[in-house]
């Protein structure tokens, strides 16, 4: 099946993620996760994109962002790319990029998605075995949103401003939210939608987006089209 152009919806949040090449670490020490951390937030001031949440591994990165326009994601990403590529390379004494193929991305759903997208990315150190809880993992955006310390990476969403009218009810409501992994449909669910670029949403959602881009954001039917009986 053909691969669907990549999907960019301005204003709408989108789910990222960037994998390593295999076998090689995005990262090997505090100062290689400091100095991404650094381009990717001038790469959000640059471009315009607010990052609601991330997360760096050692095998890849997520994140959920807000773009302002629909070339600005792809520019910053490849910004990001071009600057801390080069340095891992001078620092470790190899050559070639790091990633495997291009980035992939997932509109969604605010309404139904954004806070278990969210709690999802934030929640991947635990599933990775990197920490016993994600306060426990120091490069995710987790320590933000449960008043932990802040982070001038992160753009909290209205969504999140909605969890409480004061800074202590929203952090205490996202941790009570986040102590606990998603289900196995719901980790299928966003998973599927990211890895296939699909948008995740109700049924309503992905036909007002096909309508609004004008373009086909679902993959086609398999199979030939039905036809009708001529008698």
């Amino acid at each position: 099946m053909a691969r669907l152009p990549r999907l960019v919806v301005p204003f709408q949040p989108h789910h990222v993620i960037q994998k390593a090449l295999t076998g090689v670490p995005l990262f090997r020490d505090d100062a290689d996760y400091t100095a991404f951390l650094d381009w990717l937030r001038t790469a959000a001031k640059t471009w315009k994109i607010s990052i609601h949440a991330y997360a760096l591994l050692p095998d890849c990165l997520h994140l959920l962002v807000s773009p302002a326009d629909e070339d600005g994601l792809g520019q910053a990403i490849q910004w990001i790319g071009r600057n801390y590529v080069p340095y891992y390379n001078r620092k470790y004494s190899r050559a070639g990029t790091l990633w495997q193929g291009r980035f992939k991305t997932s509109v969604i759903d605010a309404d139904l998605y954004l806070l278990l997208n969210s709690r999802y990315i934030e929640y991947l150190p635990v599933r990775a075995g990197l920490a016993f809880e994600p306060g426990g993992y120091p490069w995710s955006s987790y320590a933000q949103h449960a008043g932990l310390k802040p982070d001038p990476v992160v753009t909290d969403h209205p969504l999140y401003w909605s969890l409480g009218n004061t800074p202590y009810q929203r952090e205490n409501t996202y941790a009570d939210m986040a102590a606990s992994d998603l289900s196995q449909d719901q980790l299928l669910i966003v998973e599927k939608s990211v890895l296939k670029g699909w948008p995740l949403g109700s049924d309503k959602f992905k036909t007002d987006l096909q309508n609004r881009m004008q373009r086909q954001v679902l993959p086609a039917k398999r199979g030939r089209p039905f036809k009708k009986r001529v008698d």
